[in-house]
């Protein structure tokens, strides 16, 4: 007998997306946007390079820290506008409440997300969503085919700027929700943009 792929159901809650098995053997992720269920792309060298050097260096400095902030893998994230409907997964993402056994993770202070050709215009719908999120206070963007960067930062009046800082490749890339400063090309080392 052959086992058939079940398709996913075109709009879900929250609720019904947390307890749903997408029964996909590749093991892919898988995010609730506005109700319908979207596989993510597989990463590219490059993007799978970023995420690990990010997060080794992130992970690294959090534990110099000290404290209750920790860093995660593809956390679940759940915007405040159209909660219900909306579970999005970035790359990583910093977070200070205490551990859960949940798949939401609580109050993210800073997401990182890595630009990739096959996901920029859904990682962008994603970045904006974010900043929907109270706790929020940075969100960070990681081009994966050139050495930049797109940080936006919640001004102190609670607003989101209109455009993000840009940084290039001589810049130094500052986190202040972690008190995190590092050269950004420093971050590519792993990658083949590095020579």
């Amino acid at each position: 007998m052959v086992a058939l792929r079940k398709h996913a159901p075109a709009r879900m809650t929250l609720t019904e997306f947390l307890s749903w098995d997408p029964a996909d053997p590749s093991g892919r992720a898988w995010q609730l946007i506005d109700g319908e269920p979207v596989a993510m792309a597989p990463a590219s060298e490059s993007h799978a390079a970023l995420q690990g050097e990010i997060g080794r260096r992130i992970g690294n400095h959090l534990i110099d820290q000290g404290g209750t902030c920790r860093l995660l893998r593809q956390p679940g994230i759940v915007p405040r506008v159209r909660a219900n409907r909306n579970f999005r997964i970035p790359d990583l993402g910093v977070t200070c409440a205490p551990p859960a056994l949940g798949l939401m993770v609580a109050d993210p202070i800073l997401l990182i997300d890595i630009l990739s050709p096959a996901n920029e215009a859904e990682t962008r719908v994603n970045i904006w969503a974010y900043t929907t999120i109270p706790s929020m206070r940075e969100i960070l963007a990681i081009h994966s085919t050139r050495i930049e960067s797109e940080l936006l930062r919640r001004n102190p009046d609670g607003s989101w700027p209109e455009e993000p800082d840009i940084l290039v490749a001589s810049a130094t890339l500052t986190l202040g929700s972690i008190n995190f400063t590092t050269p950004l090309a420093a971050l590519y080392r792993t990658t083949a943009l590095v020579a």
